[in-house]
C-alpha cells in the first residue's frame, strides 16, 4: 500500500535531526574516556570532573520538558535550525575554552541543542511514519543516537593519543554544517499545523529545579559519603544534599499539582494515570542509569584498575556498543512482528547477564572479559530499549504523544545523569583513602568500587524487568476483557 511506504525524505529527516543528538552524545562519551587526563589538566577530582557529563545530561533533561510546547508552537525546520546553531556554538566554546567553568558552559549549550534535537526526531517519526513501520523506524532513530556511545570512547582515546582532545570539536563542526544542515534543509517537512501554545514559565522553572535538585542530591550525597569515608568533613556536603533533595522533591510535587490545575500546562500528564504506561516509564528511566553509566564505569575501571591506556579503555566499549547500536532496528522489527512482550523481556533477560558476569569476575577482570561481558549487555539493551517507549506511546491517545515523548525523553536523560553521578560516587567512595592514582592500593580499591557498581546495576535492571512484567500483565488482562 502506498501509505505504508517509508519515504526517502523521512529517512533523511531522521538522520539529519538525529545526527545532532549523535554529535552531543559522541562528545559526551569522548569526554568520559578522557576523565583521567582532564582531572590532571584542570586539577579536579573524580567527583568534580564527572560534571562534564552530568551537566550535559542534566541540561538535556531540563530542555526536553519544553519539547511538547516547542512541537506545538514552532515548525520542525525552525527547531532543527536552532539545534544546529546551539551545537555549533557549544563546539566553538569547547575549542577555545581553557578553564573548567568555561567547559561546563559549553556543555550546557550543547545539552540545549541535543534537548531540542532528540525529541524532535521522535516526534517526526511518530507523526510521519506508517503505523506498521513505527517500531523499525524508532529503532532507526535509536541507531542514530546509540552509535555515538559505540564510537565515542574509541574516538576519545585515539584523539588523546595523537592530537589535543579539543581536536574532536574541530572535526564535528564541518560535519554539522556540511552534512546535517543541508540534509535537514532538504528533508525536514511539516505535516501538521502549528498551534498558538503558551509557555507556562512557572512550571518550566519548577521542573528544572526538580531535576537539578535531585541530581545535586545524588552528587552531594556521594561527596559527603566519600569525605566521611576518607576522614574529612562531610557536614557542608551533607547539608547541601538534604537541601537539594527537599528542593527537588518539592519542585516536582509542585509541577504535578500545577499541571493538574493549569488551563495550558507545560506538559499534560493525565495519561500517566494509566498504570501500564506508568510502569513503562519507570523502566525507561531506570535502564539508562545502567546503559549510559556503563560507558563511564568501563573506561574508568579499565584505566584506573587494569592500567590500560585511554585509547584501549575506549576501544573496550566499542564492540558491545556498536553491535548493540546496529541491532536497535532489529529490535524494532521484532516488535512490529511479534508485539512487545517477547522482544522486550527476552532482550533484558539477556542484558542482565552482562553485569552478573562482571560482578562474578569483578576482582579478576581482564580487558578482554570486561569488553566481552559488556558486549552481552549492550546487545540485549539495544534490542529492547527503544521498544519500551514505542509500546507505551502506542497506548496513549494520539493528541498526547508529544507530551509522552517529552516525559519519556526527560526521564531518559535524567536517568543518564543520575547514573553517571551515582557510579562516580560509588567509585569515589571506594577510592577514598587508597593513596595516589596508579598505586596497587588505588587499583584494588577501584576494582572493589567496580564490583559495587556492577551489583548496583543488577538491582536496577532487575527492578526494571519487574516493572515491565507487571505492565504486560495489566495489558494481558485488558485484552482478555475485550
Amino acid at each position: 500500500m502506498p501509505d505504508e511506504r517509508i519515504s526517502g525524505k523521512l529517512i533523511g529527516a531522521i538522520v539529519a535531526v538525529g545526527s545532532l543528538a549523535f554529535i552531543g552524545i559522541l562528545t559526551e562519551t569522548v569526554m568520559t574516556v578522557l576523565f583521567p587526563q582532564l582531572m590532571r589538566e584542570f586539577n579536579v577530582d573524580t567527583a568534580t570532573v564527572q560534571w562534564i557529563t552530568t551537566i550535559y545530561l542534566l541540561v538535556v533533561a531540563a530542555t526536553m520538558p519544553l519539547s511538547s510546547y516547542l512541537n506545538r508552537r514552532f515548525k520542525h525546520r525552525t527547531l532543527f535550525l536552532a539545534a544546529v546553531a546551539l551545537a555549533v556554538l557549544g563546539s566553538l566554546i569547547m575549542i577555545v575554552g581553557h578553564a573548567f567553568p568555561v567547559i561546563l558552559i559549553a556543555r550546557v549549550i550543547q545539552g540545549m541543542g541535543s534537548g531540542v534535537a532528540t525529541p524532535l526526531m521522535i516526534n517526526i517519526i511518530l507523526e510521519q511514519s506508517p503505523k506498521s513501520k513505527v517500531g523499525r523506524l524508532m529503532g532507526v532513530g535509536s541507531l542514530v543516537i546509540t552509535v555515538a556511545p559505540a564510537i565515542g570512547p574509541t574516538v576519545g582515546g585515539a584523539v588523546s593519543s595523537i592530537l589535543p582532545w579539543r581536536a574532536i570539536f574541530v572535526i564535528v563542526i564541518p560535519i554539522i554544517l556540511l552534512v546535517s544542515l543541508p540534509v535537514g534543509l532538504k528533508c525536514v517537512e511539516q505535516h501538521r499545523p502549528t498551534e498558538e501554545a503558551r509557555l507556562n514559565s512557572l512550571q518550566f522553572v519548577s521542573i528544572v529545579l526538580a531535576l537539578c535538585g535531585l541530581v545535586m542530591f545524588l552528587n552531594q550525597a556521594g561527596v559527603a559519603v566519600s569525605a566521611a569515608v576518607s576522614g574529612g568533613s562531610a557536614t557542608v556536603s551533607a547539608v547541601f544534599a538534604v537541601v537539594s533533595l527537599i528542593v527537588g522533591l518539592g519542585a516536582l510535587l509542585f509541577f504535578g499539582w500545577s499541571s493538574k490545575r493549569s488551563f495550558s500546562p507545560l506538559i499534560r500528564l493525565g495519561w500517566l494515570r494509566d498504570p501500564m504506561v506508568l510502569l513503562h516509564l519507570i523502566a525507561y528511566m531506570l535502564l539508562p542509569i545502567v546503559g549510559i553509566g556503563f560507558g563511564y564505569v568501563i573506561t574508568n575501571v579499565a584505566q584506573l584498575s587494569l592500567g590500560t591506556s585511554a585509547f584501549l579503555s575506549g576501544a573496550l566499549v566499542l564492540p558491545g556498543a556498536l553491535i548493540g547500536a546496529f541491532f536497535a532496528p532489529v529490535g524494532g522489527m521484532l516488535y512490529d512482528r511479534f508485539g512487545p512482550v517477547r522482544p522486550i523481556l527476552g532482550a533484558f533477560f539477556a542484558a542482565i547477564c552482562g553485569p552478573i558476569l562482571l560482578l562474578v569476575f569483578s576482582m579478576r577482570l581482564t580487558p578482554v572479559t570486561l569488553a566481552g561481558f559488556y558486549f552481552i549487555f549492550g546487545l540485549g539493551y539495544s534490542l529492547g530499549f527503544s521498544n519500551i517507549m514505542t509500546n507505551a506511546l502506542r497506548n496513549i491517545a494520539p493528541q498526547f504523544m508529544p507530551d509522552g515523548n517529552a516525559v519519556f525523553n526527560t526521564c531518559l536523560q535524567f536517568g543518564g545523569a543520575a547514573g553517571t553521578a551515582l557510579f562516580s560516587t560509588i567509585l569515589s567512595v571506594a577510592q577514598a583513602g587508597a593513596g595516589e592514582e596508579g598505586g596497587a592500593t588505588f587499583r584494588h580499591a577501584t576494582a572493589v568500587g567496580g564490583s559495587w557498581t556492577f551489583a548496583t546495576m543488577i538491582g536496577i535492571v532487575a527492578i526494571a524487568i519487574c516493572c515491565l512484567i507487571a505492565a504486560f500483565r495489566i495489558g494481558a488482562k485488558r485484552n482478555s476483557r475485550l
